[in-house]
């Protein structure tokens, strides 16, 4: 089994799903009493945060850099970064490690592929759904066109991640949020949703919506999972 890296904390939250998700899907594949060959380097999300708000994406590249490092020296096999905004800054990986790296992106593009779908809903962190650099991967790598929801909305799914399901607050009100937006992506013709924020999955699963979920936290472990088990490689 090959020793899978994960750069984690931000937020934690979603790196306990992480953890819990590789371990049963080891298991799942291996028997009951397996489990995963894991490194997990996690790190402190308000010094991220502070970065982020601050546009200073140098400073949160290095210290990706230096994690990864860090799970190579310790005998990781591929890196893997467990949040979508911070691969905003996945080249800064890539550039300090000769690891495989697995992109939270393609596995997430790849399922949406296989579904015959072209065009769905992106909610995210406001970094992800208004930068470039997330769409653009799915659009030219896998052909898949993510709509937005409007400007306030954006905003609105911002401030609940960040506000509430980072802090691991979950409410009826904020699912009531996301159902409405969703609701009115399905009516302009979205086929799909991206869940591309690690914690949205904590609250807003497919019983809550009509449209299919693309959970990228999830497809991102089963990815792990592969590789681990030398059945896919990135």
């Amino acid at each position: 089994m090959r020793t899978i890296g994960l750069i984690g904390g931000m937020s934690w939250e979603s790196s306990v799903l992480y953890y819990q998700w590789i371990n049963r899907g080891i298991r799942d594949r291996c028997g009951p009493l397996h489990s995963a060959r894991l490194l997990l380097d996690s790190l402190d999300f308000s010094e991220v945060v502070a970065w982020q708000r601050e546009g200073n994406w140098d400073a949160a590249g290095e210290a990706l850099a230096a994690s990864a490092r860090r799970l190579e020296a310790g005998g990781a096999d591929c890196i893997m970064l467990a949040t979508n905004t911070m691969h905003k800054v996945a080249d800064a990986i890539t550039e300090v490690t000769t690891l495989p790296f697995i992109h939270i992106a393609d596995p997430t593009g790849a399922a949406i592929a296989q579904r015959g779908m072209k065009s769905v809903l992106l909610l995210g962190t406001a970094f992800t759904m208004n930068d470039s650099f997330y769409r653009s991967r799915l659009q030219e790598r896998h052909g898949v066109h993510c709509l937005l929801p409007s400007e306030p909305q954006r905003a609105q799914v911002h401030r609940i991640i960040y506000e509430e399901l980072c802090a691991g607050v979950i409410t009826d009100a904020s699912r009531d949020t996301y159902r409405t937006i969703v609701n009115e992506a399905m009516a302009a013709g979205a086929q799909g949703v991206i869940l591309g924020c690690t914690e949205i999955g904590l609250l807003l699963g497919q019983q809550d919506v009509s449209l299919p979920l693309f959970d990228t936290a999830a497809l991102h472990a089963d990815a792990a999972v592969a590789f681990a088990l030398d059945q896919a490689t990135p």
